[in-house]
């Protein structure tokens, strides 16, 4: 049976009572008198009649309390373990989250809690995890569609694919832990436009290293020559630097204004530094080295803010050379295009660049390089012809080895660049 007491140190009267083995104080803002006293006592002859007849709830009676989150947690439990009833999708994803933040970079964190917090839990949050249907996600995601940015735009496809990507994390693994079919099933994201890339030719790489702000110049001139993020250049220390083995190690990055480790472990990777990387590198020691940590700095020490870099430095610059207005980004496929126009191995390149296969560099580069593959069917017409299957035309045809990869056309015979490697000294 609970009782009214009273507090030594305020003067004010409490409850006092146990409730699902668990002993509870309430305080209340009633002195010490007779009539509150019998006031507080009819409250409690209530309170353990409800008890008793299993009527209780905390909330009608206390509903500021901190032990109400306590009981309501506890009954929840205990009708998922009896099998009455399923945890809501907001109940499971806060458990899913607390789970999962401890494999994740903390910028990830804050994606997936910016998109689970936000449209998902308005439109899941209060259903039980396993009577979320099929037709309620297509609603979902035809909703997304109707949404209206600031600059009046929608939400593209790919942001949308996002909010599908983490509610399906989430679904998927409730599905397991319950026993359920996923509502997920069948339900593909949505296409979305192949990227565009814009980069840089030469002429214009040069023209923007030769007018940047001379305190920016070491700094583009590594960025266009290595083909590295901004969180990777961003967050580059001395440490990662070696100039005897002529490499940058890529180990961190500087993401929303802390260190944090690579994209994919692919993006732990060794940059090998061409001449002009070299030389820009070694003009930065003399700089920042032996003072900063970090490579490039801002006035007060600190590594570079990428934002207020693009609006100070890099956008007055496309204005002032009148060149089309790209994002910085463009410098790590600029390095890519290159690469792969001046003929440098594509295994090579996707090593430098941190992919694991060579696939992105053919499926997103190709066609900003002149001769990467053949578009005519000359090669294997020379290659028959040189064997004797088929007549000469009156075109001389240059002999090919049946076993040789040919990479420019007859009609784009062009004497072979220096590579890379050979414009910018030893590997």
């Amino acid at each position: 049976m609970g009782s009214v007491r009273i507090r030594n140190e305020t003067g004010k009267l409490f409850f006092d009572f146990k409730y699902q083995n668990t002993r509870c104080r309430e305080q209340t803002t009633l002195d010490d008198t007779k009539a509150n006293r019998n006031r507080l006592q009819k409250v409690m002859d209530k309170i353990d009649a409800e008890i008793t007849l299993g009527q209780f709830n905390y909330a009608d009676y206390f509903p500021n309390s901190a032990m109400v989150g306590k009981f309501e947690k506890i009954e929840i439990n205990r009708r998922i373990l009896s099998g009455e009833a399923k945890p809501t999708f907001k109940e499971f994803a806060a458990e899913w989250y607390e789970e999962m933040e401890v494999s994740w970079r903390n910028s990830y964190q804050l994606t997936v809690s910016s998109l689970l917090n936000g449209r998902i839990m308005d439109w899941f949050g209060e259903k039980e995890v396993n009577h979320i249907t099929k037709a309620d996600i297509l609603k979902f995601r035809a909703s997304l569609a109707k949404v209206k940015c600031k600059n009046g735009k929608s939400l593209s496809n790919e942001y949308i694919n996002k909010y599908m990507k983490v509610f399906r994390m989430v679904i998927n693994e409730a599905a397991d832990r319950f026993d359920f079919t996923s509502p997920f099933r069948g339900i593909k994201p949505l296409k979305k436009p192949k990227s565009q890339i814009n980069p840089f030719t030469l002429d214009e790489v040069n023209k923007m290293i030769s007018n940047v702000r001379p305190d920016f110049k070491n700094y583009y001139t590594v960025r266009f020559f290595s083909a590295m993020r901004t969180g990777e250049i961003d967050g580059l220390k001395w440490k990662y630097v070696d100039f005897d083995r002529r490499q940058i190690l890529v180990r961190e990055s500087w993401v929303l204004q802390q260190t944090e480790t690579t994209k994919t472990d692919g993006s732990t990777r060794e940059i090998d530094m061409s001449q002009p990387v070299y030389d820009a590198l070694k003009a930065q020691w003399e700089v920042t080295g032996g003072k900063f940590d970090y490579v490039f700095v801002n006035g007060a020490g600190n590594p570079l803010d990428k934002t207020n870099v693009s609006q100070r430095i890099w956008y007055p610059l496309l204005r002032y050379l009148d060149l089309p207005r790209r994002n910085p980004y463009q410098t790590r496929h600029t390095a890519a295009t290159l690469w792969l126009a001046s003929g440098e191995s594509p295994e090579w390149i996707a090593r430098q660049m941190g992919h694991s296969t060579t696939e992105m560099l053919f499926r997103v580069y190709s066609r900003y390089v002149p001769n990467l593959t053949r578009q005519d069917g000359s090669a294997f017409e020379r290659l028959l012809a040189n064997n004797g299957l088929v007549q000469k035309t009156g075109q001389e045809t240059e002999k090919i080895d049946s076993t040789e990869t040919v990479g420019i056309t007859r009609a784009t015979v062009k004497p072979l660049k220096p590579t890379m490697h050979q414009l910018g000294g030893d590997q």
